[in-house]
């Protein structure tokens, strides 16, 4: 467990380095093997199931770990990696605070994911024209063919987090007791 030295202090213990560890693998892992698949993810559920079950600050550092982690597979593109920390440390920072309230219905959960996969693509939507100085048409053309990828992409995070949200945060509350 975590000992509180001070109100504002805590002391990481070898159980949560090995708790993030294992779950910034298990993102990976998830993102690598999904990642034929335009749209279809699983980083959503787990993360923020995760943050949700172990809170804001596990859920954030897990976040950034995992945004930095991933460019030794998939390569350093800047605009990428300012897009992965920038929304999935946002995305831990709300599951954490509404696992910190606790008592979510299934429906409001589901939303919320769904609503902050929108965000991730109009954050993309804005971000790489910039980085790459897009003239505003070819910025328009960027936003439009987005939606190829973001309506099923939508689909999967609500199919997901509707499916696997509870089932992994019973997985997670087990392993927080232990």
């Amino acid at each position: 467990m975590v000992e509180v030295t001070n109100k504002s202090q805590r002391n990481w213990t070898a159980k949560d380095c090995a708790l993030i560890g294992v779950m910034v693998t298990l993102l990976i892992v998830a993102q690598v093997t999904l990642s034929a698949l335009s749209g279809v993810e699983l980083v959503t559920v787990l993360l923020a199931s995760f943050a949700y079950c172990f809170g804001v600050r596990r859920g954030v550092l897990t976040a950034l770990l995992f945004s930095l982690l991933r460019q030794f597979i998939f390569g350093v593109f800047p605009n990428v990696l300012c897009l992965y920390l920038v929304y999935f440390s946002f995305l831990a920072l709300v599951f954490g605070l509404l696992g910190h309230r606790g008592g979510y219905r299934r429906g409001i959960l589901v939303l919320v994911a769904s609503l902050c996969t929108v965000c991730f693509t109009l954050l993309d939507n804005v971000l790489t024209p910039f980085w790459y100085g897009y003239s505003m048409e070819a910025a328009k053309v960027y936003f439009y063919a987005s939606f190829t990828t973001l309506v099923p992409h939508v689909i999967c995070v609500a199919v997901t987090v509707g499916i696997l949200f509870a089932p992994l945060c019973r997985l997670f509350a087990s392993a927080r007791r232990d």
